[in-house]
Parts: C-alpha cells; structure tokens; sequence
C-alpha cells in the first residue's frame, strides 16, 4: 500500500537540542515559523493535511496553484507560513488557520496570503520514504519556485554558523538532519534535530494558578509605564525553588496586573524569574515560555 492511497499516517518529528554544532554527516537549514503540513499534490487537485493528519485543504485555497508544477502525484512535506517583508509571521498564520468562514478565507487570501515552504518529498507516482535524504532532496530541487511554493535552501556541515546567521536575523532556529536518512513515518527522530532561537528574560511573578499535577503556573509581568503588565504564564514544578518561595507568601485576591484580572493567587513580594521563550505575540504575550533550568 503507498502512501498516496492509505493516508492514515502522520509526519516525521524533530527532537530538540540547545546548542548548534557542526558535522559533515548533516545539512543544516532554516526553520520556519509556521504550520508543519503535507500536501499530496496531483495535476488536478491539492489536498492539505496537518502534522497530526487532519484535512485543512478549504483554510488555505491558494495552495491550489501547486498543481501546476507537477505533472505526477507527488506528495510534499513543509509548513504553511505567513511572510511578512520576507519574514515568516506566525500572528498572521494564526489569523488566517483560525478562519472559518469561506468569505473571510477568500479576504484572507488577497490580504494575507500564506506560502507553502517545502523541505522534503516523500512520494512522486512511488513512495520515497525508504531513499536517503540527500536524494530525496535532488528530487526537489527539481519543482520550480512560485508565489505560493517555495523550497528550503540547507547547507551542509557548518551547522554552527547557519544558526548563528539566523539568529541575526531573529529567526526561530535552525534544523539539523542527517544526509543519509529515510523518513520514518509518525516517529519522533534524533535522526532530525531542530535548535531553537531562544530568547531570555526575568519577568516579575505577580501571582500564580494551582494546577493538578503538582505544580503552579507562575503569572509573569514586566513594568510599563510604572504598572504590571501581564505577559504569560510558565509551568513551575512545585519542588523548584521559585515555587516554594512563592507558595510561602501571603496572597491576596486583588490582581497587581493592569490588564489582566482574572482569579487567582496574587502576590506582593516582587520575586522574578528567569524564562526562554521564543518571541512576543502581536498582544504582547510570551509565545512558547519555559522556565530556565536554574532560578
């Protein structure tokens, strides 16, 4: 059975690592902000599947002139990206994945177009799965970039300076796969390795939400024009120190935030702590915080 006929099946993941490095057996590119998805592609059709095989076809109509570039069925792996002055916005992706309504789909694709970056092919009137990577590459670069399709450029070995440029550009990161690996369908591989662009800063805990499993999500705030402004909220095991210092302090009901004054356990004893996290949102909220793996 090939993958263009039994499509019950999800995309290979990445396991995630701190610090770039360079080796001769990887190639190294850019990680994009965006949506991860597949596309089985046939002269006629374009249907769309997210990472966990969900059909998103009708949220994203302009992805159907990719099927002017083939002329077989071929199945592509990428993600769906927004570019704003060529840089992926992931606020603008949400914007347009959150869209229900076929009239606002349309607007959304004269105002806010996406584009389908693609960095694997996995099928092309035969499954390619089991071919190394390298070669399932050079089967790429053979489709032509458009407005609506464009493919990674990597480089190999030099994995540190890659990363290093993109972090210039204040990019999310860059991914590390190995030249000579197959795709392994729905497995999560050391065999592809994404790095992050982390960004880090001390936030002020203005409270906190008890939470199930016996941790607390520590309610952050920075200070802007004299006030609190709430940014987020970082998972805190309660056996980290920032937790016991916390849940030892009186708390009130009145919330110490500007803008945000939902129930919860507030604080006065202005304790910081150290979060990565991976940029600000369009609102002003933390995208994707963590706390550091020291207080």
């Amino acid at each position: 059975m090939s993958l263009w006929v039994d499509r019950n099946w999800q995309v290979m993941l990445l396991k995630e690592i701190n610090k770039p490095f360079d080796s001769k057996d990887y190639l190294f590119e850019a990680k994009y902000d965006g949506m991860r998805a597949v596309l089985f592609v046939s002269p006629s059709e374009v249907e769309i599947y997210n990472r966990h095989g969900l059909e998103i076809t009708k949220k994203f109509p302009e992805l159907q002139n990719i099927k002017t570039l083939v002329q077989k069925n071929v199945i592509f792996d990428g993600e769906i990206v927004c570019l704003e002055n060529g840089v992926p916005s992931f606020a603008n992706l949400q914007k347009r994945a959150h869209l229900k309504n076929e009239m606002k789909i349309n607007y959304g694709v004269v105002k806010n177009p996406v584009t389908f970056v693609a960095f694997d092919i996995l099928y092309e009137n035969q499954d390619l799965i089991n071919y190394a990577l390298i070669k399932r590459k050079k089967y790429l670069e053979k489709y032509p970039d458009s407005d609506e399709f464009i493919k990674t450029h990597y480089i190999l070995e030099f994995g540190t300076k890659v990363y290093e440029t993109l972090k210039n550009l204040n990019l999310e990161g860059i991914v590390a796969k190995k030249i000579d690996s197959v795709y392994e369908l729905t497995t999560r591989s050391d065999a592809w390795i994404k790095i992050k662009n982390w960004q880090r800063e001390s936030f002020i805990i203005g409270g906190y939400l008890k939470n199930k499993n016996n941790s607390i999500s520590l309610l952050l705030g920075i200070k802007e024009n004299e006030k609190l402004k709430y940014v987020g909220k970082v998972t805190a095991s309660n056996k980290r120190e920032i937790a016991k210092k916390v849940l030892k302090e009186k708390t009130f009901k009145k919330s110490p935030f500007s803008n945000y004054q939902e129930k919860a356990f507030y604080i006065k004893n202005n304790f910081q702590c150290l979060v990565e996290f991976i940029c600000y949102t369009s609102n002003g909220s933390l995208r994707q915080p963590k706390l550091c793996e020291y207080d």
